[in-house]
């Protein structure tokens, strides 16, 4: 009888564990609205520094010409991402073109991946048609492009690129309910 219930507890222990080992990795992180706000921030004991503002901003910023939403028109982006929110290809890519429209960086989120040991990760952000921000992953949607919190790792998945490919028309936009609503969680992040 006694070793009946220590097997089932070390199975309860090893479900436990098993469960625990699937929980995803939470990491410090913290948006920017811009390049400036999180230098001031690393100036005033953030916690980042100002080499993982540059650093990371530079990361945004590559990763937005590299896999940015693109549309067919100006009309559908700003559909997808408001008023005023989007620009040509060509102005955010060299050698983009200029029928082409991306929305426009409306600021960087940032992760320390190694826990306060200095690997910082980035996203660009994006405004959604509701007004609130989104990675280029998608994988969330933030009240404010500027804030801090825990975040999983995977808010930092690289999306894929959308460099070389066909822009979304009305109609993809649309059947894929559009660039901020396939969203698969929300954020704590900002305000």
């Amino acid at each position: 009888m006694k070793r009946s219930s220590r097997v089932a507890i070390t199975i309860l222990g090893a479900a436990a564990f098993t469960l625990a080992g699937c929980q995803e990795e939470q990491v410090d992180a913290q948006a920017f609205p811009d390049l400036r706000s999180c230098i001031n921030a690393a100036q005033n004991g953030g916690m980042f520094t100002a080499e993982d503002c540059d650093a990371s901003f530079a990361e945004a910023e590559a990763l937005h010409v590299e896999a940015a939403p693109r549309y067919d028109s100006l009309a559908v982006c700003e559909e997808q991402h408001g008023e005023g929110a989007c620009g040509s290809e060509e102005a955010a890519a060299q050698g983009g073109s200029g029928s082409i429209f991306m929305p426009l960086m409306m600021g960087y989120l940032m992760g320390n991946m190694l826990g306060g040991r200095g690997t910082a990760a980035s996203q660009p952000m994006y405004k959604t048609a509701d007004g609130k921000y989104t990675n280029a992953a998608r994988s969330s949607t933030f009240s404010s492009n500027s804030g801090a919190g825990k975040l999983s790792t995977s808010q930092f998945t690289k999306p894929a690129a959308t460099a070389g490919k066909a822009p979304m028309t009305r109609a993809t936009a649309t059947s894929r309910g559009g660039f901020g609503s396939s969203s698969t969680g929300r954020s704590s992040v900002g305000g």
